[in-house]
């Protein structure tokens, strides 16, 4: 499992954008986008994990590559949309 912590995914629009960024990439793979953890976790059938991160890189999030448990889930952000989720 490849895991990113993506402190600036705040909201349901992030996520979508990054699920859909994640898809063009790697349509097969299974994918947990969650922005209240700010977590993205990725079981990919056989893609490159910098693939994934630079697909997430260019939906506009900055994602921080992390081993499982080490996730900083009270990670505080303001949103895209200028709230705090």
């Amino acid at each position: 499992m490849i895991a990113f912590e993506v402190n600036d995914m705040t909201c349901g629009h992030c996520a979508g954008s990054i699920t859909e960024a994640l898809k063009a990439v790697d349509g097969q793979a299974k994918f947990t986008v969650d922005p209240t953890r700010h977590l993205v976790t990725i079981e990919s059938t056989d893609v490159d994990p910098n693939k994934l991160r630079d697909a997430i890189e260019d939906a506009g999030y900055t994602p921080v590559r992390v081993e499982e448990g080490t996730v900083n889930a009270c990670a505080q952000a303001t949103s895209c949309c200028g709230q705090q989720h």
